[in-house]
């Protein structure tokens, strides 16, 4: 048998010992090990001289010293720490009353926690598993369809492995040799757009057919409003926020009302409440005021420091990525930004304007559960794409912020710490034998020649670009069915790379396809992890198949997100490219 030939049958074998059972990471090294002792045997040499042990040991070395990956462990405890702290029942609560009119309100609620708290988290089995202890029964009880709940739970829970901060993102930038910011970029906008298309789809459905999605009984979209709310609306005004105003002004009536937990209201909790009030305001204040900062101030700056010859401002020194200097704010910017401010604006303004004692009371709900998370999430995310610090850096602040939301909430004690800090060095060590193992294995595979025969096949063929897209995202859409995220990026994906130069295809673009594509992983039965996480927490008659059910419609909706991204490749690159210049 050739040497080509061997290689090939190294890559058959791989998926096949991998189906029956063996863990990935020493499977990879123990072929990599056989097959590797095979093309450097050498029979005028004691077999313990054989290059493979030499080899065996640089791609180890070369593991431990990658700097890409030292951010993982740190997103992993960060995950954890959440996982173990977080009040998710409280978030669930709050969401299913702000989404009370919607059609299918759980299902709803469900997806937007499975993307708050994949985001925080990014672990795919503990969000499906939480959401199926505290969203599944609830929407069996109020007659949603199996396959309705199933389906939202496996596929939101998906999400947190495609939105960013993500440990697949890193994986694949070890992998592929790509910046890991710059990735993040790319997958921002991607990762709520398919969040967005997933929603679409069970709102329409529910309207479409409600019997999927019964509306639910008056007693479950009551919201709970205080006496205090009430008895302060009739002293001053039916807008609680003006009312708020009004008592902080004038606090005579305010002071004999009683307060939410025993006693009397004080001047205290009026400005407390009022913090409630206006965080609405305070939010959409931050966000235009962060952009003006970041568009008018900081870019400007960028291009007179490059123009005069100078260093860049703050930002720049934390990654490698935000080194092209910026340029200035375009007179299209100011249109679109005003323009944005001013809808904005009326929004606000429509909002306070009819700030009932039910919408005031949802809002302290969402700002309770939710508020923390965001902040927390959006603090990560902008330290990194900013160039405020490096993937690594953000990990630490991640994980740092995860432990004082857990301390904040009363949640986390010492024996949840020792369960979140093991399950952190038990994962990590997964992903780091796992680096060890496909190092070893994709060296051996080029040595033996299957890599240049890949290649040579591949372009033989003789296709377009588009085909060439079309032909790769579709073998790692059938491999995402036998086997799992961590062994395509690993081992099949550093296939297709040298190929994309070829095919003059931007491994950014080409890079964050294939992780929607890898939703389907977790989606398409046999190896629907996401499927089996469920099963496990869900009541007996629900049968797996059923869940198998439910989880098809979304993997559709995964292929079309990826139609879309290829036809509009802008909403990948544009934040990539106008964050830190293009490739």
């Amino acid at each position: 048998m050739s040497e080509p030939a061997l290689g090939l049958l190294m890559l058959g074998l791989i998926v096949v010992v991998i189906m029956m059972g063996f863990a990935t990471a020493f499977t990879l090294m123990g072929l990599g090990i056989f097959f590797g002792f095979i093309a450097y045997y050498d029979p005028s040499k004691p077999w313990a001289d054989n290059h493979v042990f030499e080899l065996m040991v640089q791609r180890t070395y070369g593991a431990m010293t990658n700097d890409v990956l030292i951010s993982i462990p740190l997103f992993v405890l960060m995950g954890y720490v959440m996982e173990r702290g977080a009040l998710v029942d409280k978030m669930f609560y709050a969401i299913q009353l702000a989404f009370r009119r919607v059609a299918a309100p759980l299902a709803v609620a469900t997806l937007v926690v499975c993307t708050f708290w994949g985001i925080a988290s990014g672990l795919v089995g503990a969000v499906v598993v939480l959401m199926g202890v505290i969203a599944f029964n609830p929407m069996l009880r109020a007659g949603y369809d199996v396959k309705l709940a199933s389906g939202v739970i496996t596929a939101g829970g998906t999400l947190g492995i495609l939105i960013p901060p993500s440990v697949m993102i890193i994986v694949y930038a070890a992998v592929a040799g790509q910046s890991v910011v710059k990735l993040y970029a790319a997958a921002m906008f991607p990762g709520f757009f398919l969040a967005l298309l997933y929603v679409a789809y069970v709102i329409g459905w529910a309207m479409i057919n409600p019997r999927i999605a019964p509306r639910l009984p008056e007693e479950q979209m009551r919201v709970p409003v205080p006496d205090w709310v009430r008895r302060l609306q009739a002293a001053y005004s039916d807008n609680v926020f003006v009312s708020l105003l009004r008592a902080l002004l004038a606090p005579g009536r305010a002071m004999g009302l009683e307060a939410e937990k025993g006693g009397r209201m004080g001047y205290g909790a009026l400005l407390g409440n009022m913090g409630y009030a206006l965080v609405p305001l305070l939010l959409a204040v931050i966000t235009m005021a962060g952009v003006w900062w970041y568009v008018a101030i900081y870019q400007q700056a960028g291009t007179e420091a490059a123009a005069s010859g100078g260093l860049e401002p703050l930002g720049s020194a934390g990654s490698s990525a935000a080194s092209a200097a910026p340029s200035g704010p375009s007179q299209a910017f100011f249109l679109w930004y005003w323009g944005i401010t001013a809808a904005l604006a009326l929004l606000v303004l429509r909002y306070y304007w009819k700030m009932g004692a039910e919408r005031f009371q949802v809002l302290k709900l969402l700002t309770a559960s939710v508020m923390p998370l965001g902040i927390l999430t959006v603090v990560v995310l902008a330290v990194i794409l900013l160039g405020i610090t490096t993937a690594t850096e953000s990990a630490a602040v991640g994980a740092a912020g995860a432990f004082l939301l857990a301390f904040q909430a009363r949640t986390l004690d010492w024996k949840r710490t020792k369960e979140a800090v093991f399950l952190t060095a038990k994962t990590t060590a997964m992903v780091c034998w796992l680096f060890v193992g496909s190092a070893l294995f994709s060296a051996v595979f080029a040595i033996l020649g299957g890599q240049a025969l890949i290649e040579k096949w591949v372009l033989l063929l003789n296709l377009t670009p588009l085909e060439f897209m079309l032909l790769s995202q579709l073998i790692i859409f059938l491999l995402g069915w036998p086997l799992e995220w961590t062994e395509i990026i690993i081992i099949f994906v550093p296939i297709f790379l040298p190929l994309l130069k070829h095919f003059d295809i931007d491994p950014i673009l080409w890079g964050t396809i294939v992780f929607v594509n890898l939703q389907a992983a977790f989606l398409s039965p046999p190896v629907a992890m996401s499927a089996f996480y469920l099963k496990g927490v869900a009541p007996k008659h629900v049968t797996i198949n059923q869940i198998f059910a439910g989880m098809m419609p979304y993997m559709l909706i995964v292929v079309l997100c990826m139609a879309i991204m290829y036809v509009w490749p802008g909403m990948t690159l544009w934040l990539p490219n106008y964050l830190y210049g293009g490739n």
